[in-house]
């Protein structure tokens, strides 16, 4: 029993510790780049059970922001191979493991 204890408050310091977005990849500019991430972050913060809804103000904000043809995936454990608009393309980790990918092709 006192692992299972352990082993939650090293997932608290883990999450603690990894609360700052982390850009795994982008090819943004820089502007852009930085309101994606702030808006990622918001979301996250905002809808933190719930995924789906933070993938929604986060497509729906970039369509009004940018353009239409946005798209957003948001989740633990989970590849991808896209086709995205150049200097459209955003790949970062928030909250730990959560990973948050927001790329843009019409």
């Amino acid at each position: 029993m006192a692992e299972t204890g352990d082993g939650k408050k090293e997932e608290a310091d883990y999450k603690r510790l990894h609360s700052f977005p982390l850009i795994r990849h982008t090819d943004m500019p820089e502007e852009m780049r930085v309101e994606t991430m702030e808006l990622c972050v918001t979301a996250c913060e905002k809808f933190a059970t719930n995924n789906e809804s933070a993938a929604k103000m986060i497509k729906e904000t970039m369509d009004k922001k940018f353009g239409s043809s946005w798209h957003v995936v948001i989740g633990e454990g989970f590849g991808f191979e896209v086709t995205h608009e150049v200097k459209n393309l955003l790949y970062m980790f928030f909250g730990g493991s959560l990973a948050v990918c927001v790329w843009k092709c019409s």
